[in-house]
């Protein structure tokens, strides 16, 4: 999000990711080499310092030297609730120190081997100063035995101050965001299913039982309630921020807007109500009675609520809504999205959705445009319209197979700039480098449902890593 659009819409605070650090070397090495251990731990200081500067809470349980601190280690580490253990190895130290953190902590374990320079020097160096340098000799040992109990093993190995590494690490940090949003989000899950989306039909059990999530399940009455109680001073304020986010194209209609207004703040009470994280509705109504109105009144405020970092979605897509919250826990924004059409004469695939879209994807000031159909849906209003910004872009489905399992599918591509659709949609031209034909066909083979997340910049290791860490597959196209 753009410094302005925060100033504007205050992004939603969620709890802090919090990474556990320990490190450790075989204690047999401190008499034998006294120099070693002050070496040692002034290249953990290092490392310490470098993951207390980024956006994550850092318990340092400090330095171990044998398997029984390191089971106080895995105590205290269990206790602070972590949602990545990384564990430095200083130099050689025994499988057994590093077992007991990844068994007793009950959470992912991040092995990083980080040796003090580039290179040693042969001509002066002994077995002390050779010391500091082999902590990657425990790695494929640690390895082994993670894959013995079960475990899965994850290693970072490089030098103190090298920048791929600490990408590399910090990849693996972003991940455990990924895994604190949806190991503690509440799912909003409003209305009912879009008639006949067999694949948008989702089991609700199964978002608990693979993240810890929670899905709320909410009636559109529960909307209706707080609409009732906004009052027109509220409409106004409302109307006024719209009218500095959004450029108004002369097709709407103040009546529309003012409703839509309404319901942005019933939304925002609804969300604050429900401690919600993420928000996915559908309602089809009737003959333009109460709930038809509100379910076509959802996308001003469910837009201005993805742009706080609350992502919305239409059509009921409670994967989808997910998918958006990885992508806005790795910065990615995080837009509803589905294909539009082919153009193979420019090698792209247009996408876009109508419905709350994520401001921060935006290559201009979002507009509203004033609708008189919405396709495929009853009801009428306004709708958010913009293009995608040019460059890198990654999308991210959330599947289901046919055991019930959830995976992580996504695929990286270029928005490239050209002819584009004025209907009331977020819209975007893909170039995926190939024929976009068979594009579709590998994407569909995946076992994506027909909507996504886009989201700004390649990201499919960082959605790799997540899960990885949540423990389903990834694909990728």
């Amino acid at each position: 999000m753009s410094d302005s659009l925060s100033t504007l819409l205050a992004p939603f605070e969620r709890r802090q990711t919090r990474i556990g650090l320990v490190a450790g070397g075989l204690g047999a090495y401190w008499p034998q080499f006294p120099q070693l251990l002050p070496q040692l731990k002034e290249s953990t200081a290092y490392v310490v310092e470098r993951f207390q500067q980024m956006d994550a809470s850092v318990t340092d349980v400090g330095f171990v030297s044998d398997a029984p601190e390191a089971a106080v280690a895995a105590e205290r580490l269990r206790q602070a609730d972590c949602d990545l253990i990384v564990m430095f190895i200083t130099t050689y130290l025994t499988s057994s120190m590093v077992l007991p953190i990844a068994q007793r902590a009950g959470v992912p374990v991040l092995v990083i081997d980080l040796q003090p320079t580039t290179k040693m020097d042969h001509a002066v160096f002994g077995t002390g100063e050779w010391l500091a340098y082999c902590g990657q000799c425990s790695i494929p040992e640690i390895g082994n035995v993670f894959r013995r109990s079960g475990i899965p093993f994850r290693s970072v190995s490089g030098w103190l101050r090298q920048d791929s590494a600490w990408e590399r690490i910090g990849q693996w940090v972003r991940a455990a965001g990924v895994r604190a949003r949806l190991r503690h989000a509440r799912h909003g899950l409003m209305g009912h299913l879009y008639p006949g989306m067999l694949d948008v039909s989702t089991d609700l059990t199964l978002l608990p039982t693979t993240f810890g999530s929670h899905v709320e399940v909410l009636e559109f009455d529960d909307l209706r309630q707080r609409g009732e109680k906004v009052t027109d001073a509220e409409v106004r304020a409302r109307m006024d921020l719209a009218r500095e986010i959004f450029e108004l194209d002369a097709s709407v209609v103040d009546e529309d807007f003012a409703w839509g207004a309404t319901v942005s703040v019933a939304l925002d009470r609804l969300v604050e109500d429900f401690d919600l994280d993420t928000l996915a509705y559908y309602h089809r109504g009737l003959d333009g009675e109460q709930h038809e109105r509100l379910g076509a009144g959802m996308i001003l405020g469910a837009s201005l609520l993805t742009a706080r970092g609350i992502p919305a979605a239409g059509e009921y897509e409670l994967r989808t809504t997910v998918a958006q919250l990885v992508a806005q826990s790795v910065g990615a924004g995080g837009s509803f999205t589905e294909i539009q059409a082919l153009n193979f004469e420019d090698d792209v695939v247009e996408m876009g959705h109508d419905g709350p879209a994520h401001l921060a994807v935006s290559a201009r000031q979002p507009l509203l445009r004033g609708l008189g159909v919405y396709h495929g849906k009853r009801g009428w209003g306004v709708s958010v319209e913009f293009d995608v910004k040019a460059g890198p872009v990654t999308l991210l489905g959330l599947g289901q197979d046919r055991d019930g399992s959830l995976v992580f599918i996504a695929s990286e591509g270029t928005v490239v700039p050209g002819p584009l659709l004025e209907i009331g949609n977020t819209t975007s031209r893909v170039d995926f480098g190939r024929d976009p034909g068979e594009w579709v066909d590998d994407w569909s083979q995946t076992g994506v449902g027909h909507h996504w997340a886009l989201g700004v910049g390649h990201r499919a290791a960082d959605y790799k890593a997540a899960a990885s860490l949540l423990g389903v597959e990834f694909r990728l196209v």
